[in-house]
């Protein structure tokens, strides 16, 4: 199978449809951990700081991440149901929480938080510009002020205005996440949608042998991609969250002996990097990235 169609295969995956991912209104707000300790003053507009996982399969989604990543899971309950804090050297990096009764049937989906300084400007203005709001605006003591929205082409996107502050824009770490992909029907579009909810700088992406067409950046700073969708009635947009490992190839035989599977196998892209895209055992997809000589494209300074 080429390339193009192993990509097809993981967007599929991903379209789940958004009334399957629960709300995260309804979790209990007093059991969020802080994402900074200790706080930071650093904001950080439009960066990648929390991922959550909605799935039917906990237990083996909690098994798969940890012994994959190395990370750590607390689970906490919340009004009676669990929701699991994913931890990486410590501090929180991802959450997880179980699908409805009513969904169970349903493939596990990560949906990623962006950084806002406002978040109901930022709730406002994607509204404005042709935004769903799937999850109101809602506090959490501990966490800060969070809410999920779907794009102007239906990709649902999280949106978290951190009340202990943003992590440093330093080099993230093994185990981090620090770069997504969104793959839509029309990049240019949404890209321009991106530009004005969220106030991104929008560059086209014009180097050799990228599948990016527009790179989204903010402080300077490159934090994720937009790229045409493949073709086909199968795939619907999507977002892809990449996650930083040491060894590629070390992680992807990881993979199959964990019960996942490799949809694109590892290829060199831009920056000097290797990137591949895996599917967890219970239906998640994210994307894994080894940088080569720190050629890490989140910390290449925009034009």
């Amino acid at each position: 199978m080429n390339p193009k169609s192993h990509l097809r295969l993981a967007l599929s995956i991903t379209g789940v449809a958004l009334a399957a991912l629960g709300q995260p209104s309804k979790l209990c707000a007093d059991t969020f951990q802080p994402l900074n300790t200790p706080a930071s003053t650093e904001h950080h507009q439009g960066k990648l700081v929390w991922a959550d996982l909605f799935t039917s399969d906990p237990e083996g989604a909690t098994k798969f991440y940890c012994d994959l990543l190395g990370w750590t899971a607390t689970t906490v309950d919340q009004k009676g149901k669990p929701y699991t804090v994913f931890s990486n050297d410590g501090r929180p990096v991802a959450g997880l929480a179980p699908h409805s009764a009513a969904s169970a049937k349903h493939l596990s989906k990560w949906i990623g938080y962006l950084a806002v300084d406002d978040i109901n400007v930022s709730v406002a203005a994607a509204q404005k510009d042709g935004a769903v709001v799937h999850a109101p605006v809602r506090k959490f003591p501990d966490r800060g002020h969070q809410a999920i929205i779907g794009d102007i082409e239906g990709v649902p996107v999280g949106l978290l205005q951190s009340s202990s502050g943003d992590s440093a824009d330093t080099e993230p770490r093994t185990g981090d996440w620090n770069w997504f992909e969104i793959y839509v029907r029309s990049p240019k579009s949404v890209a321009n949608f991106y530009k004005d909810a969220l106030n991104y700088d929008v560059t086209e992406d014009n180097r050799g042998n990228t599948k990016n067409e527009y790179m989204l950046a903010s402080g300077g700073l490159n934090r994720g991609g937009i790229a045409q969708v493949p073709d086909g009635d199968d795939v619907r947009p999507s977002w892809l969250g990449v996650i930083r490992v040491t060894d590629l190839d070390l992680m992807l035989t990881r993979v199959a002996g964990l019960g996942g599977t490799v949809l694109v196998q590892p290829r060199s892209v831009e920056f000097g990097s290797r990137f591949a895209i895996i599917l967890d055992p219970t239906g998640g997809t994210v994307g894994l990235v080894q940088y080569l000589d720190d050629a890490n494209p989140a910390n290449a300074k925009t034009p």
